[in-house]
């Protein structure tokens, strides 16, 4: 083992100053919200243009056989890019700790362009037979593999960018962009299969948002190569003295960090079951469960999207003002009471209160893409911060949240019932409620193995006085703990001849 240098031992022993607190410029933070945001805004896009079409992409790859056959092997494929995501995660999330997370997050815009791409270059079943699907299965992995890069490492990078203080108003912004690129995406969805005719949508319409896909990305990588590196990374890199092997780093990383990395999955279940549910699946579920017209189900949602594109900052603001922890509960707790009269309201034969079962869903759902971008980061230390989340994003992702309108979909052909989708929120909103009670407060708080970042100088005084109480409180309960143990000592010594 190498010994410290003695600067590190000195830097160690030495209480912190002002002059140790990260200073964000205003500049510098406004370029990162941008090219961080609108750069998760395109890879959405990506993604979220085959969520949009998958019934009529079910019926371009997958001819014969029943709609609801069709759409299931249009979600399989969905689906399939999520069980890739852990791949992804895994390579691209230890390389963005190793080389840097900005180098990686351009790869991954890079890799979702080109894929996208060529998804609208797909010749149809029709033409080119068992090859078409084939093909598209292919260009979803690759997009999947992307993926597993992409959401953990832009909400490292924002939130080693973002001031103590205003973390998780900052970070929300990232799926501000979220809701951005379904918007886009949900548009011109509704637009073309509104204005065309069936047999043109099949034959070129559901192409075009594909192809957007290429000078949208060129966009995306122009953003992200002017941005810099963090300053929590750069620090990281400057004190690390040696350098592990990949292989040893993620044996490190996951039998070492184990309890950050189950409740960062159990965390994420939630939060990408709901997002899937209530942004991805919807607007299938209202047209081919519920009867109600497709184009109704696509405006609604974009309607419901940009409303929750106004509330995102707000909760953002709530979870460093009240915590993380609460914001986050409360939209369990809505999850859980108000899923089944949400649905209820979705079998209306009223536009209004459709909307307003859409729009209960849409706002719980705020809660965790207000709160969760500034959280996961908080659970993992610098050295393994992109990795871990990564790789405990994806996987959850994975299996749960990519999975959830082939479930929702299975299960409700199975059973019959078309309020399956409400029951499956539900459980996994008592599994949030329970793994965020678990979970320490990190609002306000620098990020693990990061000093402590602020606005200015003045707020940095103010950041440091806090650090301070908050060490003075943690001194205070480990000496209540001594004591508490040299009392037990005490009483156990009384009862021994030769102990005193």
């Amino acid at each position: 083992m190498a010994s410290a240098s003695p600067n590190s031992a000195t830097r160690q022993k030495r209480a912190l100053t002002v002059d140790d607190v990260t200073l964000i410029e205003t500049k510098s933070l406004k370029r990162t919200i941008a090219a961080t945001a609108l750069g998760n805004a395109m890879e959405w896009f990506d993604f979220g243009v085959y969520a949009y079409l998958a019934a009529i992409i079910g019926r371009v790859f997958f001819p014969g056989g029943n709609p609801t056959v069709q759409l299931m092997a249009s979600f399989g494929a969905f689906a399939a890019a999520f069980l890739v995501r852990p791949i992804g995660g895994l390579i691209l999330g230890p390389l963005g700790d190793k080389l840097g997370r900005q180098k990686v997050l351009a790869f991954t815009m890079i890799m979702m362009a080109c894929s996208t791409f060529c998804i609208g270059l797909i010749p149809s079943y029709s033409s080119i037979g068992v090859w078409a699907p084939i093909l598209l299965l292919v260009l979803r992995l690759v997009q999947g593999f992307s993926t597993g890069g992409e959401f953990g490492g832009a909400m490292t990078y924002l939130g080693e960018h973002a001031p103590d203080r205003i973390r998780g108003f900052l970070s929300s912004w990232l799926e501000f962009g979220t809701l951005f690129g379904y918007v886009i995406a949900a548009l011109l969805a509704a637009v073309l299969t509104s204005s065309l005719s069936d047999e043109a949508l099949l034959d070129w319409g559901w192409r075009v948002p594909f192809f957007v896909a290429g000078p949208l990305g060129i966009i995306g990588l122009y953003m992200r190569m002017k941005l810099e590196e963090t300053p929590a990374f750069e620090e990281h890199k400057k004190n690390a003295e040696v350098e592990e092997s990949a292989a040893r780093e993620l044996v490190t990383m996951v039998s070492g960090h184990w309890r950050p990395m189950l409740l960062c999955i159990g965390l994420v279940i939630v939060y990408m079951v709901g997002t899937y549910m209530v942004l991805s699946y919807m607007p299938t579920y209202l047209s081919s469960e519920l009867g109600h017209s497709a184009d109704m189900g696509n405006y609604l949602l974009i309607a419901l999207m940009v409303i929750m594109m106004v509330i995102q900052p707000f909760a953002g603001m709530a979870s460093d003002k009240w915590g993380r922890r609460p914001v986050i509960f409360t939209g369990c707790l809505g999850f859980l009471v108000f899923s089944i009269p949400a649905f209820w309201l979705l079998h209306s034969d009223s536009l209004a209160l459709v909307f307003l079962g859409l729009l209960l869903l849409g706002v719980f759902q705020n809660c965790f893409m207000g709160a969760m971008p500034s959280t996961l980061p908080a659970l993992f230390s610098t050295s393994i911060r992109y990795g871990a989340i990564a790789i405990a994003l994806n996987f959850s992702t994975s299996l749960f949240g990519g999975t959830t309108p082939l479930v929702s979909t299975g299960l409700i052909d199975l059973t019959g019932s078309d309020m399956m989708p409400a029951y499956y929120m539900m459980v996994v909103a008592v599994l949030g409620m329970a793994v965020i009670l678990v979970t320490a407060e990190s609002s306000r708080k620098p990020l693990q193995g990061s000093k402590p970042a602020a606005s200015d100088r003045e707020e940095a005084k103010e950041l440091l006085a806090d650090h301070h109480r908050d060490i003075e409180e943690r001194i205070r309960d480990v000496d209540g703990q001594i004591a508490e143990l040299q009392k037990i000592r005490a009483d156990l010594a009384d009862q021994h001849p030769s102990i005193h």
